[in-house]
């Protein structure tokens, strides 16, 4: 179809600028004949009412149609499992049936195409090998959707025995399309104890007790006893006798374990095999559980009664890993010898020398300290503890002040949102005095007074150990908690998170390690890609991404791998590939804020071959997702039936018409046939005599 951008009424215009101008140019007396006149004068008039009719803006339109068959995927679990369990006529009944069916489709009308677990191209169905190491049909179906999303996809018949034993469950799953299934395998159970889950978490405080939970699924000896036995190593923790009750088929046990010192520890659940038991390879599991140091324990010591002392206490109690002990002289005296990692001192040293056994056992024991200056602190017996920050007052004076981050301060984040809430704080009193930083100290709050920023210090961290001493210098900080609370729903999180910060970073030293490199499962097959995950983290243990990490990796034999790479923000792990059946350590290295970091643990990669472990086919599966797509479930010696289904389902192909719109003027053809009309008259007028 040919239309033009402006009215077609202009064409008979074109067609009479091109006579015109075709009988101005030929109407004289020429050298040649009437004959070529005439030629010449038509190839000037096709010429001339081309040009003025391509100055309308003709367009082309074409129209495309297409017809696409109907499609129906042979989708095929070849894992080992089917060729293991299958007997052997019924799978050759069910591959034979396969190309029979495709064959018979094919004639009909209808593409058909196969597709299996393993990558790559996959032959026709009577060419299979079963030889996938395990059995993922979520994806063989969700990537069957992916790759015919937009086509006419008829119908999908899967082939499989029901084992799935990687990925998500596929009867929870939509796929959109008809699923035709054929079950094969052996739906007569084998004999056999096995391992199938164990419940337990990946960290546990040392010292403590922690909960271990197996689940044994057993066939064929119900009634019976099982022994189940919880290892270290080579050494058994404990063995309990677990009873296998009739009209049951899975029991749990559970162990109760007391962490050891800190380190990562490896445990092993093992069922003693029976006779007559199918197969060993699923009677045991490994627990990797690193071990670390209990809860962080947390002394708050005041000089006397104060709502600081309580606005602290909630704002620590926020966390689950802070021990909280409260100190206060003739209120709830600190006990001699107490144990605690960190000490808030609330306007200790105080003058007339309250709190000060609380002061010695802080000093005896050498812990980080936060101090709270206030009334009663005794700035002078502060100046002598050497914090980094030197106090010498001007009279009593005081200055109204709310706090400020300082941009500069690296030690741990403060963001946006708690900057904003900050400047909503009521003014609280601070000493007016002189403020002097020491070496290595730094300011991580600024005073503002009224709207008038300062760089006076509010809080700092500094000390002769580092970051291990730490003062707010004012005790209204109470103020502080409760307006944010009011104002934000009794969520008060930018002085909560102020205060948990500030204790975490004084015990840095004394806190998990910042680099933490863990393989991603308990234990991997040989088919496996072994994969590690990395987590690092700054000085209060805020995750920080894209760090470089060198890792080393030492099999039994002492046979040694390195590898290079950085943990992204999108947790991707490091991939390894498969590797050889054993046990493997690892040592990862990193730098993080200029300090040199490690860590090490174990991996473990056993020879379990997946499809081996579970015998007995699930149908069950194969006919909930036919059910669900409105189908129904065949066996090997029923796919002429199915065959017949598909028809009689009359799947249509679908046209599709497609119109494209191109500009007349972009054609090529067009320039070069009006270049080839011009210098043909051109050259006949030059030959016959005439310019």
């Amino acid at each position: 179809m040919l239309t033009t951008q402006y009215s077609a009424w202009f064409i008979p215009l074109c067609l009479l600028v091109g006579a015109g101008y075709a009988a101005l140019q030929y109407s004289a007396r020429a050298p040649w004949g009437p004959r070529l006149n005439y030629a010449l004068a038509a190839l000037r008039f096709l010429v001339v009412s081309a040009l003025c009719f391509l100055l309308l803006g003709p367009l082309l339109t074409t129209a495309t149609t297409r017809t696409e068959k109907p499609t129906v995927v042979l989708a095929v679990d070849n894992s080992q499992s089917v060729e293991l369990f299958t007997p052997k006529p019924v799978l050759g009944q069910a591959t034979a049936g396969l190309a029979q069916l495709a064959a018979t489709l094919r004639s009909k009308g209808f593409a058909v195409e196969t597709r299996a677990l393993t990558p790559g191209r996959t032959p026709g169905p009577d060419s299979l090998r079963f030889t996938a190491a395990s059995t993922d049909l979520d994806q063989l179906l969700a990537g069957t959707r992916a790759a015919y999303d937009g086509r006419n996809l008829a119908a999908v018949v899967l082939l499989s025995d029901g084992i799935a034993n990687q990925g998500r469950g596929p009867a929870t799953a939509d796929y959109t399309f008809p699923i035709y299934a054929v079950a094969v395998g052996d739906t007569v159970p084998k004999k056999d104890l096995r391992l199938t889950d164990l419940a337990y978490n990946r960290v546990a405080f040392s010292g403590n007790r922690f909960p271990l939970e197996a689940e044994l699924a057993f066939e064929g000896y119900a009634g019976g006893t099982a022994t189940v036995e919880l290892r270290e190593g080579p050494r058994v923790l404990e063995t309990r006798r677990v009873a296998l009750p009739a009209g049951r088929r899975r029991v749990k046990v559970a162990f109760q374990i007391t962490a050891p010192a800190p380190g990562k520890r490896r445990y092993e659940v093992r069922v003693v095999p029976q006779p007559g038991e199918f197969t060993a390879l699923n009677n045991a599991r490994p627990a990797f559980v690193e071990v670390v140091k209990g809860k962080l324990r947390v002394l708050l010591a005041g000089a006397a009664p104060h709502p600081d002392l309580k606005a602290l206490r909630a704002a620590l109690q926020t966390n689950d890993n802070f021990d909280l002990t409260l100190a206060v002289p003739g209120v709830a005296p600190l006990k001699p010898g107490a144990d605690f990692d960190v000490a808030i001192l609330h306007q200790i040293p105080a003058q007339g020398g309250l709190g000060a056994d609380i002061l010695a056992q802080v000093q005896a024991k050498g812990v980080p300290a936060l101090y709270v200056v206030g009334a009663q602190s005794d700035l002078a017996a502060y100046n002598r503890l050497g914090t980094g920050l030197a106090i010498q007052p001007r009279g009593a004076q005081t200055d109204a002040v709310t706090p400020l981050p300082n941009p500069g301060f690296t030690r741990f984040a403060l963001d946006a949102e708690a900057a904003q809430r900050f400047a909503q704080y009521p003014p609280v009193a601070v000493p007016f005095a002189d403020l002097r930083l020491g070496p290595g100290a730094e300011a991580a709050l600024w005073q503002q007074v009224g709207r008038v920023a300062t760089q006076r210090p509010l809080l700092v961290f500094g000390g002769p150990a580092g970051a291990r001493r730490a003062t707010l210098l004012t005790d209204g900080g109470w103020q502080w908690r409760l307006s944010e609370a009011v104002a934000h729903d009794d969520r008060p999180e930018a002085y909560d998170r102020l205060i948990v910060r500030t204790v975490q970073l004084l015990t840095q030293n004394a806190r998990k390690k910042r680099l933490d490199a863990y393989p991603t499962q308990d234990a991997f097959g040989t088919q496996d890609a072994v994969t590690l995950a990395a987590e690092t983290y700054n000085a209060v243990f805020e995750r920080i991404y894209d760090q470089k990490i060198d890792l080393t990796l030492t099999s039994d034999s002492q046979r040694v791998r390195r590898f290079s790479f950085s943990n992204g923000a999108d947790g991707a792990p490091l991939h390894l590939g498969a590797l050889p059946a054993g046990r493997y350590r690892y040592q990862a290295r990193a730098t993080l804020g200029g300090q040199a970091q490690q860590d090490a643990g174990e991996l473990l990669v056993q020879n379990q071959p997946l499809e081996a472990l579970e015998s007995k086919a699930n149908p069950n599966l194969l006919a909930q997702l036919a059910r669900r797509s409105g189908q129904r479930l065949y066996y090997p010696a029923q796919l002429a039936q199915l065959t017949q289904d598909l028809l009689k389902a009359n799947y249509k192909p679908i046209i599709s018409s497609e119109e494209d719109l191109k500009n007349l003027i972009d054609q090529k053809w067009i320039f070069f046939l009006l270049l080839a009309f011009v210098t043909a008259e051109w050259a006949v007028r030059k030959y016959s005599g005439s310019v």
